[in-house]
């Protein structure tokens, strides 16, 4: 063959193959657009994706925040709860020690000793019997004689006797009543508020039940407890709002 022939042989080879390099070259340019799409893609979606990651923390962050500030007012609610607990049933030992100190201080305990040792005025056939039981009615009529005139010590003394000898009476729920009456009329706040809610909790059918809560209301009030003050009022007016009670007790929530 023509040597001067063979490089004219070469030359179309030359020629595809530079075709093909120009072709790679386009294919991979157009790759390279379509990851730097797909790129934009993500980086969109992914912003979105931690934005909405981003309200829900921020969601929950005020959840938490809510459920805080739930459990501090609960937390609140229960140790007002507490508190009146431990004035209603676990000071009650304490106040009675308290009364019995008064009480002796006072020297009604030997007045009532003195009282039970003295003989009746009376000759020696009739003083050998017992002497006679007042009954329920008249304990309850004797207690009240004595709380008109102040005598709170001796009042209560009738009304004890009268819960004690006469346990079923249908009087015993205002005997347990005029006891409170007798600690609020001596200013013994605390006491009262015991012995109203013996009448609260134990005589829910009593007709002095209403009248023993807004007593009690006026309790809380004299030794400066006015949420417990408040929330007995209420109770009063919502259970029974056609008593007479009830209309002082709105006087007070106004």
């Amino acid at each position: 063959m023509n040597t001067k022939i063979k490089p004219f042989l070469f030359l179309p080879l030359l020629v595809l193959s530079s075709c093909a390099s120009k072709q790679d070259l386009v294919v991979v340019a157009d790759d390279v657009r379509k990851l730097k799409t797909e790129s934009e893609t993500i980086k969109t979606q992914s912003a979105g994706s931690y934005s909405d990651v981003q309200q829900v923390r921020d969601e929950v962050s005020k959840l938490q925040g809510s459920m805080a500030e739930a459990t501090h007012k609960n937390a609140e609610s229960f140790g007002r709860l507490g508190m009146e607990d431990s004035l209603l049933v676990h000071k009650v030992d304490d106040l009675e020690t308290r009364l019995q100190k008064i009480e002796h201080f006072l020297g009604f305990d030997n007045k009532e000793k003195s009282a039970a040792v003295m003989p009746p005025n009376v000759d020696s056939a009739e003083g050998a019997k017992a002497p006679k039981l007042l009954d329920d009615a008249a304990l309850l009529n004797e207690g009240l004689e004595r709380l008109g005139k102040s005598s709170f010590a001796a009042a209560r003394e009738s009304f004890s006797a009268l819960l004690k000898d006469y346990p079923k009476s249908t009087l015993v729920d205002k005997a347990q009543f005029e006891i409170a009456e007798c600690f609020f009329g001596e200013k013994w706040y605390e006491k009262a508020i015991l012995e109203y809610q013996v009448v609260i909790a134990k005589y829910t059918k009593s007709k002095k039940r209403p009248a023993a809560l807004y007593k009690q209301a006026l309790s809380f009030e004299k030794i400066g407890d006015e949420v417990n003050a408040k929330a007995r009022f209420k109770t009063l007016i919502n259970v029974y709002p056609a008593s007479p009670e009830a209309a002082l007790a709105r006087k007070k929530t106004h």
